[in-house]
């Protein structure tokens, strides 16, 4: 099968287009017939970062496509959503579409998941646009909605709105009854996230946020940003406020007020999705599948697609990623 393989760390160029062996699905796998990958940040630290990513050679968190054989014993999640009723222990079949979470290797034509990371694809949604939702999905589930608790008459806060989570983030959060607030990088944008459902979006590179969301009393902050920004997030948050980091694309390292904690007793925290094992992802996929995928099918997440390039543009696509002009998923077409 053709592939794109990293051949070490460094610029965009290490992607090579490969003729590689098609993977053979194990216990508790599927083998998907790949339809397009969805790119993510992780894909560049993967490529660029020593000691990110393990010992992938094939980058790529998310895939669609259809599955083109099972693995022994390959149980689909243990829920109940608008296309499952309860336990499904042979749940996935040959033929069946999917999009599904994977722990590297999408940017390929075939790809061995574990079959309780598989979606179906929802209603209004295409085979292809599907591929650009489960990363950032569970992540939204896992760190907004599971981990801060976020519930209608919230107030949200997200930064980063017009990146592939931001825009699920605004979209679900409206859905459920959640006044969002966020920020972005150019007036464009910013008037983007608005159309998406935001209440107010901020151009952080002219404006300062801290300012115009002062007196909203925030509830939830989904951060992908970190540095400086951390300061002005403690001060925005109302009492029993929930900030979770999922990034730190301003710096790791910040300075932080422990009154401010202590006074308003907010809760910091954050997460990875990355490294959880394969029994964590499949519950949550599960619980995805059973609390948000309605909303998605209702229309009530619609997808935005910035570019879909050929598999043998990975190179290319990685770097749009890089360069942060675009608004929406990136994806690449198999």
């Amino acid at each position: 099968m053709k592939a794109i393989w990293m051949t070490g760390k460094g610029g965009p160029e290490v992607l090579e287009l490969r003729e590689v062996a098609r993977p053979v699905p194990a216990a508790g796998e599927v083998l998907i017939r790949v339809a397009a990958a969805g790119l993510n940040r992780a894909d560049i630290y993967t490529r660029t970062s020593p000691g990110y990513g393990g010992d992938t050679h094939i980058p790529g968190l998310e895939v669609s496509g259809t599955i083109e054989s099972i693995g022994p014993h390959s149980a689909g999640p243990q829920s109940a959503g608008p296309q499952s009723a309860g336990p499904t222990p042979n749940r996935w079949k040959p033929g069946d579409t999917v999009c599904a979470l994977i722990n590297g290797g999408g940017y390929a034509e075939y790809a061995a998941v574990p079959a309780g990371q598989c979606l179906p694809i929802p209603a209004r949604w295409s085979l292809e646009e599907a591929a650009g939702l489960p990363e950032a999905v569970l992540t939204v589930w896992l760190n907004a909605v599971r981990t801060a608790r976020l519930r209608s008459g919230d107030n949200f806060l997200v930064h980063g709105g017009t990146s592939g989570i931001g825009i699920i983030a605004i979209q679900l959060a409206t859905a459920m009854g959640v006044d969002v607030y966020t920020t972005a990088g150019t007036d464009e944008k910013c008037r983007f996230c608005e159309k998406l459902g935001a209440k107010r979006a901020v151009n952080y590179k002219t404006g300062d946020f801290e300012s115009e969301f002062a007196g909203i009393g925030i509830d939830v902050i989904l951060d992908m940003t970190g540095g400086d920004f951390t300061v002005k997030n403690l001060r925005l948050l109302r009492e029993e406020g929930r900030i979770v980091y999922i990034n730190a694309m301003r710096g790791s390292q910040s300075m932080i007020d422990i009154r401010e904690i202590m006074t308003k007793r907010i809760t910091l925290t954050g997460s990875m999705l990355r490294p959880r094992d394969t029994a964590f992802k499949a519950a949550l996929t599960a619980e995805v599948e059973a609390g948000a995928w309605p909303i998605v099918s209702s229309g009530g997440v619609k997808p935005v697609v910035y570019r879909v390039l050929p598999l043998a543009e990975a190179a290319e696509a990685q770097r749009i990623m890089e360069s942060g002009d675009h608004i929406g998923k990136i994806l690449l077409r198999t």
